[in-house]
């Protein structure tokens, strides 16, 4: 068979430890491999490279992408010229499955978040033979209990909070690590309870502007004269909007979110004794070499990907659940996020250790 593989939407550690497991295992079983080069848009140019054993080898441990990847290549509403503008979008859907036609490909593996797989799932209605593989830093998907790429993350905003702690605690400070996570707060949630954080600000709790500042006061007569916040991007205050530096026209997410921590660093300020400062994490999250489970995860995914081509399982995305990899089909992996209850036991042990949500309706 001849393969296409590509990547999709924002890069993160562990796309080329699947680029690598599936290339490797396809190999073995004689067939071809083409890496269709930034996403989607290789697909509509009809850009590729030929993979073999040399590209693939000693990749597992580099982040990003050695096919590179674009978050603004949707086929289906195409914004890049010259095909088509964000003013004027082409539906190139057609056209991309006669470039995979031309160039004799038999299946395409899509790797990437809730984006690409639904992207995947139109080609799939089409007609094309494909195979999803789960990657997003915010771990929203909720057909699988982890993408790849999260693990890294939160390793990176971990490291994060436990290194405020001395210089809040030095100077008798406020510290705010803002992490990504524009609709879920699986970063910010778990970086704040594994870090030791006080309170945490998640998409889906609302914080009270009141409720923070109360809860920093009481800490102070406590005698404790520090505090560490983590926030994830998508926090915002109850009846309030996302925090959101620029619009960016064309763009998948047209908001793009930011500065949230600076947001809340002016409340303490102004309502309370205290000096705060902010530290923004960004795309730290996304870059460096993927932690040991990345890793695994990301070489069962790829794996799991050939078995499901041997198998003829097209339409069907790889997930984990438990410690097995399985098949899950694409209309059921997409459209709906996977995001923090907040009446589950995470979250209520966050609370009963003393942590703040900046929403006292929660207790």
């Amino acid at each position: 068979m001849k393969i296409g593989i590509l990547t999709g939407g924002g890069d993160c550690p562990g796309l080329n430890a699947v680029i690598r497991a599936f290339s490797k295992y396809a190999f073995k079983k004689g067939h071809e491999v083409i890496g269709y080069k930034d996403g989607f848009k290789g697909l509509i140019e009809n850009d590729f490279i030929r993979l073999s054993d040399k590209e693939v080898s000693g990749i597992i441990t580099r982040g990003g992408t050695i096919l590179g990847t674009s978050n603004i290549a949707n086929p289906f509403s195409y914004k890049i010229p010259p095909f088509g503008t964000p003013e004027k979008p082409a539906q190139l859907g057609d056209f991309a499955v006669k470039n995979l036609k031309r160039e004799n490909v038999d299946c395409l593996v899509t790797i990437g978040g809730d984006g690409t797989q639904n992207m995947a799932y139109k080609f799939h209605q089409m007609g094309v033979p494909i195979i999803g593989v789960p990657k997003t830093i915010d771990n929203d998907l909720s057909a699988t209990d982890y993408t790849f790429g999260y693990d890294t993350a939160l390793q990176v905003a971990t490291e994060a909070v436990d290194r405020v702690h001395t210089t809040a605690e030095s100077h008798e400070r406020v510290l705010i690590v803002e992490t990504m996570g524009r609709y879920a707060g699986w970063i910010a949630l778990r970086s704040a309870i594994a870090g030791g954080g006080d309170i945490v600000l998640i998409p889906e709790i609302e914080y009270e502007p009141k409720d923070i500042i109360n809860y920093i006061k009481e800490r102070r007569k406590k005698g404790k004269t520090f505090s560490i916040i983590v926030a994830a991007e998508g926090a915002k205050e109850k009846g309030g909007t996302l925090t959101a530096y620029k619009k960016v026209a064309g763009s998948t997410d047209p908001l793009r979110l930011g500065g949230v921590s600076n947001k809340i660093a002016d409340l303490i300020e102004k309502n309370t004794c205290m000096e705060a400062r902010v530290v923004i994490l960004g795309h730290l999250q996304r870059g460096g070499t993927p932690t040991h489970f990345d890793r695994w995860l990301s070489t069962g995914f790829g794996a799991k990907a050939m078995d499901l081509i041997e198998e003829k399982k097209y339409g069907y995305m790889a997930a984990l659940k438990g410690q097995d990899f399985i098949a899950v089909k694409l209309k059921d992996a997409i459209g709906k996020l996977k995001r923090v209850d907040k009446k589950s036991f995470e979250v209520s042990a966050a609370l009963n250790i003393g942590m703040s949500f900046g929403n006292e309706d929660l207790k």
